[in-house]
């Protein structure tokens, strides 16, 4: 791969709690990825936003609120929308497993719960990435 796969993080809603996605921006970093973190409370016409400026490869929600079901499907819809379906999105967070099926159905790449080991969310960022590029 000629360049590094470029990744922002989100945190949409209002959770306040952002260890999880800064612990997976370090390992995505580490790993050697670029990684922009846009910081807590975002809306998902933010999240996009930012995905569009810094052309990102992959957007990495983080969300322990509740509203995933709302918040997650938005980012996807709007990203398809504004042209940009082409970013792969992946979420983690407290997810019961009937949602993350549906989340996957809605073009979620793949959903990661409290507990998932980083180099499993590294390898799958590193494998699906780079088969997009």
């Amino acid at each position: 791969m000629d360049r590094k796969i470029r990744v922002l993080i989100g945190k949409p809603g209002l959770d306040g709690h952002d260890r999880g996605a800064k612990v997976v921006a370090s390992a995505l970093r580490d790993a050697g990825m670029e990684v922009i973190y846009t910081g807590l409370h975002q809306t998902p016409e933010m999240i996009v936003e930012a995905a569009i400026q810094e052309d990102v490869d992959v957007v990495g929600l983080s969300i322990l609120s509740g509203a995933h079901m709302t918040l997650i499907p938005k980012v996807v819809s709007m990203l398809r929308e504004r042209g940009a379906g082409d970013i792969m999105v992946v979420v983690g967070g407290i997810i019961p497993d009937d949602d993350a099926a549906e989340l996957r159905k809605a073009g979620v790449a793949a959903v990661f719960t409290p507990g998932a080991p980083t180099a499993e969310i590294v390898d799958f960022v590193k494998k699906e990435a780079a088969s997009r590029l």
